[in-house]
């Protein structure tokens, strides 16, 4: 009897967070609109694949009136050449319906990598996409037409997998061949994997887990060097070195520990301060998350990662702080199984600072004002490293005795 008015009142939720969600979507999609985007980032992604049919030099290309370069590896343009047989209109309809439909994919992977698979609902993961679309870095990925929800999709994917997996690690491997960053997790289940088999064996499955990740990134990338030879050539020699070609390290959409040193400093190149900063971050931050791996706790494991992962980049955009979505998450989870005043009022405030927009309360554009920010300004264009220490300092402060995520 239990069971059957369980299994009814799921019947009822699912429809009625289905309407919320729809309603939360379209409202978003008519605010867009109304906003003009540009939706620059998939016209750079359309001219990518349009110079790989043509034979062009892709390192070479500046696409759309910004002038924006070629900064993925080649494998990702070979990714972007369908979207040469789309008209401009269609392409950007596209990518935005693809987009919130991965958000509903990354609510539902957060929600599975923090329950586990045999707890997660349907009407939960709605209601999270439905709130979080209205978050900075969402909202700032959808208006760039930007690929960071379809990499945190591929990633959590992955790390939500049952430990074994005959697959777990593929996701990571192509994201890694798609965009750089996300190697870090390869790196962070080779360690936690290592650790384990000090403990316990010589051979984990988190080992495994990387291995099959440094493979798939191997064959993504080789058939891009087989494909396109020349792209690839430079890219692995000198584009990748080149951080630089991205953008001003200061401006305020630079959201690492890069972007918040060169406006504290005052420069535009923070050099060596910035390399030991990043280098202490993320030997803590990958130490949080191997520690967390060994008990057991991989939501915090894996969000500690991608944590670090955001700081110790030289260039992590605004828009790629999607995975605040399973940070603030987990955090939610955290004080409503926990409890705690502290505890809500951690969550509620990474909720503020990513729903808030404060970053770009500051002066930024042309003319390279961030260099001239003032300690209030630079407090608010810091607030996602700052989350991202809250975050760690919060993994790392947990009791051990705590009940397993």
């Amino acid at each position: 009897m239990t069971v059957i008015v369980f299994a009814a009142t799921a019947r009822r939720r699912v429809p009625l967070a289905a309407g919320a969600c729809l309603f939360s979507f379209t409202a978003f999609w008519l605010a867009q609109r109304a906003a003009d985007v540009s939706m620059i980032d998939v016209m750079v992604y359309r001219a990518e694949g349009a110079t790989v049919r043509a034979g062009g030099d892709l390192y070479a290309l500046r696409a759309t009136e910004a002038h924006l370069p070629t900064t993925y590896p080649p494998f990702a343009a070979l990714l972007f050449t369908p979207l040469t047989l789309l008209t401009t209109a269609d392409m950007r309809t596209l990518a935005t319906l693809g987009n919130l439909l991965l958000l509903v994919g990354l609510a539902h992977l957060s929600l599975r990598l923090i329950h586990g698979e045999r707890h997660t609902r349907v009407a939960g993961a709605l209601w999270v996409a439905a709130l979080a679309v209205w978050c900075e870095p969402v909202w700032t990925t959808l208006r760039y037409g930007q690929i960071n929800l379809l990499l945190a999709v591929l990633v959590l994917w992955d790390l939500s997998r049952r430990p074994g997996h005959r697959w777990a690690g593929v996701g990571i491997g192509v994201a890694t061949a798609i965009k750089l960053t996300p190697a870090l997790f390869a790196v962070f289940l080779l360690l936690a994997g290592a650790a384990e088999a000090l403990r316990r064996g010589p051979w984990r499955p988190m080992v495994r887990h990387a291995c099959v990740a440094a493979a798939s990134f191997a064959g993504a990338t080789l058939l891009a060097a087989a494909v396109l030879p020349y792209d690839s050539w430079r890219f692995w020699t000198r584009m990748v070195f080149e951080a630089s070609r991205i953008g001003f390290a200061e401006d305020t959409s630079n959201q690492s520990l890069r972007g918040v040193l060169a406006r504290g400093l005052h420069t535009g190149d923070p050099g060596a301060r910035w390399a030991l900063a990043a280098a202490a971050a993320g030997a803590l931050g990958l130490g949080v998350a191997v520690v967390a791996a060994l008990r057991g706790e991989r939501a915090w494991a894996a969000l500690s990662c991608a944590a670090t992962a955001l700081l110790v980049s030289p260039v992590s955009w605004s828009h790629h702080w999607v995975w605040c979505v399973p940070m603030v998450l987990l955090l939610g989870v955290e004080a409503a199984r926990r409890g705690g005043r502290a505890r809500w009022a951690v969550a509620g405030a990474a909720y503020l600072v990513f729903c808030s927009y404060a970053v770009w309360w500051v002066p930024h554009g042309t003319g390279r004002l961030e260099l001239a920010q003032n300690y209030g300004q630079m407090t608010l264009s810091a607030l996602y490293v700052v989350t991202a220490f809250v975050f760690l300092l919060v993994a790392l402060t947990r009791s051990r005795t705590s009940r397993t995520v």
